[in-house]
């Protein structure tokens, strides 16, 4: 079982997804949802080399930018 972090927001039905196929998986989610938590932005923007976009999935060190599709904000 991994531990992931997972960066959402609110309405994100791309985040939903996401979310639900890492539960599946029996991963261990962090979730930072931007909108509950704006101070992670910063974080956000360095992950994705300045795309705001969501979900960004980070696992083992992997980054993975919008999988199977994201919203853009």
């Amino acid at each position: 079982m991994a531990r992931v972090t997972l960066y959402t927001r609110d309405a994100c039905e791309h985040c939903a997804r996401v979310r639900t196929q890492l539960a599946a998986a029996g991963d261990r989610i962090v979730e930072v949802n931007l909108s509950r938590e704006p101070q992670a932005m910063t974080e956000l923007l360095k992950l994705t080399a300045g795309r705001r976009v969501v979900p960004v999935v980070v696992r083992d060190g992997r980054i993975e930018v919008a999988p199977g599709g994201g919203t853009e904000f």
